[in-house]
């Protein structure tokens, strides 16, 4: 490995980590906000209504809705009743409130949690072969003789070491 190397993903590492400043900021913060999708955390109740196909069974009115967790509270007139909300099953009118995340917040969310069906699906593969560049290049920066390589290598080991006790602890 002779210094042009090093030079050259010094380089690449310094400006691809400036241009992919912004979207790690985005992923960091979605990232953090998702480890609390399964609370209130920063979300409000917001009014919805939708209209259904009518006289859907009650156990299939919350899939329909895309409400985890569903369960009905009562029927009555055939109207079925289900934690915040209600379904109406002659009309097929659905009224209840949804907790929703503030606008950019949910955006960024979506797009941390993309899938292959989605069109930023591609913008995630882009970061995460990035993300794997700066780990591999992060080893072409020094000459394996300096001491800030070694102690690099020392970190890396101790990354590694927390990763493996994150994943089987």
């Amino acid at each position: 490995m002779g210094r042009k190397t090093e030079a050259k993903m010094r380089t690449y590492h310094r400006y691809l980590g400036f241009f992919l400043a912004g979207i790690m900021a985005m992923y960091a913060i979605s990232g953090i906000i998702l480890i609390f999708r399964d609370t209130d955390f920063l979300k409000s109740e917001v009014a919805a209504e939708k209209t259904l196909k009518p006289n859907i069974k009650a156990e299939d009115v919350g899939k329909a809705l895309k409400i985890k967790h569903f369960k009905v509270e009562k029927e009555e007139g055939g109207i079925i009743h289900f934690e915040g909300g209600s379904y109406n099953s002659k009309t097929g009118v659905a009224s209840y409130t949804e907790k929703k995340l503030p606008f950019v917040i949910g955006k960024m969310t979506k797009i941390h949690k993309a899938t292959s069906s989605q069109p930023l699906f591609f913008l995630n593969i882009f970061f995460g072969a990035s993300l794997l560049f700066f780990v591999i290049s992060a080893f072409w920066m020094f000459r394996p003789s300096a001491p800030i390589f070694k102690k690099g290598l020392y970190f890396a080991l101790g990354g590694l070491v927390l990763t493996l006790i994150l994943l089987f602890v």
